[in-house]
């Protein structure tokens, strides 16, 4: 069933055309992802899609008791109270009608009439219905799925970090269950386990689901429809998102095929038309030539991809084989307090790229700031090899001066480098024309980190510590990053939440722990099958324990009554197959007395012989259950 359709929406924010001629429909299980470049309209059409925002032109169809949720890129809750409190608050109906039941039970107490009873049973199957004995479970699994298992229910929401209050706000949307869920980047502050968690969750969510999101490895886990959003227009695809790019490939290819081909008749034909159309004998066929061409069916060139960032990354000297040696380290943020880290060991070679991962606050960022030297261990030492130059991606972005403009950014720092060089680097990241003198101020997520991947460039470092490169990139842009970070012939240790990224770069993952780090010699795929393989054996193993004690704690005495009771058992079943024997023989000698004249043609007789056989059956089949039951025991 089509539970929103929208025809022809156009939005224009001043001059500037954001999209034109929207088409889109969702129906009531569909799983669909909305991707383009930034600044393509994405967050514009969900919050249309959303009523957040008026369109210009064009129509929104749904019906009027559609629920809708929207979780925007930056909301997060706002709230005095409590967790748990700020959960229950999606459920305040069924709070009400718990009351009313508890009420009803009290009144009951006293005078249990009918009218009371038939009230209090429709109530409490009403409250069944709508899962009443079961939204408390719900929070709770909503709250450990999303990281918050380890937090006091009773903790305040204002003391809570921003990360932390999004995390919430999409749990309380996901409670609420709403018809059509619309997700503007969902993925963001979410560590690898968590998003697993929301992959599942979504894929099982009774309702429609419209997600935007950068994570390619989310969208390939959740959806099956992609609209891609275009030079203002949306073009719709079925499968997940890695079956949306080979099959926009594959049109791609075919649509400059048929182009190719028309044009090549073209010129066929208007070389025959200028060959003949002055020669008298040829003048007609010529002209009928022109008229076919003036008939044709244009086909437009394909538009290929729109501009993509140009980026490489080179060094201006090679390191040493060993690039990095890090021996025991600990950390923690003051001497009285449990240490963040500890006996963390790591040996980085020259051209290796090493994964960082790990739950979120397991100190991830904190062990790249000490081996930048911005912090300090507490215990154990860091050790950088010959010739090593860092270069270092802050996904915070704290290295750009808010009070520049883009070309400045560069030109400070270099200022040795001619503006000409300086404009050409800023346009392979997208900054063109009048861009390169915006203020950084002003500058959108998608932008700044662009420029923050210029200047770790222009520092043709040998080591790359990258935070979290991939945030605030639009996908287009992380497949150039990951094409250059590919080619790169230095070394680079990088932390992210990005699975496909991480498959694409890493050749080692180190999973960080409180107590140390655990390596694998993989990309994240292989990783992740790792981790299952030792979960199914410590698994195995704690079955394994759990047999062995248990068969330990049989006693000699235990023992005997176990062989004691099969023997019984044993004497029970030989009894029943006895007994059961008996009277199938006995069921064989009624039914043949039964085909006997004197039985069938005597009705009275008949109908006892027929009621003494019923008996016998369910005597029988009475017996059988018990024996196995016996047999199963």
């Amino acid at each position: 069933m089509i539970i929103m359709q929208l025809n022809d929406i156009s939005k224009s924010f001043g001059a500037e055309e954001i999209l034109a001629n929207i088409k889109l429909e969702i129906k009531d299980k569909d799983r669909i992802a909305i991707v383009g470049r930034n600044g393509a309209g994405k967050s514009t059409l969900l919050k249309i899609m959303a009523e957040e925002m008026s369109y210009d032109t064009g129509e929104v169809i749904k019906p009027k008791d559609l629920t809708i949720g929207y979780l925007s890129q930056h909301t997060g809750l706002d709230s005095t109270k409590t967790i748990w409190n700020e959960m229950l608050d999606v459920f305040q109906e069924l709070l009400e009608q718990e009351k009313k039941l508890r009420t009803l039970e009290e009144q009951m107490a006293n005078q249990a009439s009918p009218k009371l009873l038939e009230e209090y049973d429709r109530l409490q199957q009403e409250f069944e219905t709508n899962g009443g004995y079961s939204y408390e479970s719900d929070i709770k699994a909503v709250l450990a799925g999303l990281s918050f298992l380890d937090f006091d229910d009773q903790t305040p929401i204002n003391e809570l970090s921003g990360g932390q209050k999004t995390r919430l706000a999409l749990g309380k949307l996901l409670l609420k269950k709403p018809d059509l869920l619309i997700l503007d980047e969902p993925t963001n502050h979410l560590d690898i386990e968590t998003l697993s968690w929301l992959e599942k969750y979504l894929t099982n969510y009774p309702g429609a689901v419209v997600i935007v999101s950068h994570d390619r490895y989310f969208l390939d886990k959740t959806v099956t429809i992609v609209y891609e959003i275009s030079r203002h227009r949306t073009k719709k695809y079925h499968g997940t998102y890695s079956e949306f790019l080979q099959q926009k490939a594959l049109n791609f290819e075919q649509e400059m095929k048929e182009f190719e081909k028309q044009q090549t008749e073209i010129k066929k034909l208007e070389d025959f038309i200028q060959r003949n159309i002055v020669r008298a004998s040829t003048t007609k066929r010529a002209q009928s030539r022109r008229k076919q061409l003036e008939k044709m069916d244009r086909v437009d060139r394909p538009l290929g991809d729109e501009s993509s960032a140009s980026i490489t990354f080179e060094t201006s000297k090679r390191s040493g084989n060993d690039v990095l040696k890090i021996h025991d380290l600990s950390f923690g943020y003051a001497d009285d307090e449990k240490p963040l880290f500890r006996n963390l060991s790591l040996h980085v070679t020259r051209g290796e790229s090493i994964a960082l991962v790990g739950p979120n606050g397991v100190g991830k960022t904190t062990l790249l700031k000490n081996i930048l030297g911005s912090l300090h261990p507490t215990e154990g030492n860091i050790q950088l090899g010959t010739n090593v130059q860092i270069g270092y991606y802050d996904q915070e972005q704290a290295n750009l001066s808010s009070n520049k403009t883009v070309l400045n950014e560069l030109w400070d720092e270099y200022p040795s480098v001619n503006e000409k060089d300086i404009r050409t680097i800023l346009g392979n990241f997208l900054f063109t024309g009048d861009d390169v003198l915006k203020s950084v101020q002003s500058l959108s997520g998608g932008e700044k980190a662009r420029l923050a991947l210029a200047k770790l460039r222009m520092q043709k470092a040998n080591l790359l510590i990258l935070d979290e490169p991939t945030n605030h990139l639009d996908i287009d842009s992380k497949e150039v990053l990951e094409a250059a970070l590919i080619d790169f012939p230095g070394t680079i240790i990088f932390v992210s939440h990005d699975r496909y990224f991480i498959n694409k770069i890493a050749d080692k993952v180190v999973e960080m722990q409180q107590g140390g780090t655990t390596i694998y010699l993989g990309d994240y795929d292989y990783y992740l099958d790792k981790k299952q393989e030792e979960a199914e054996l410590e698994r195995l193993q704690e079955q394994a324990q759990t047999t062995s004690i248990s068969e330990k704690k049989l006693s000699f005495k235990e023992e005997k009554k176990l062989q004691s009771e099969q023997r019984k058992r044993e004497r029970q079943i030989a009894k029943l197959e006895e007994t059961i024997e008996e009277l199938e023989e006995e069921l064989m000698v009624l039914e043949e007395d039964m085909t006997k004249p004197e039985v069938y043609e005597d009705h009275e007789k008949a109908l006892e012989y027929t009621q003494k056989v019923n008996d016998i059956k369910q005597e029988v089949e009475k017996l059988m259950e018990e024996w196995t039951s016996l047999q199963d025991s």
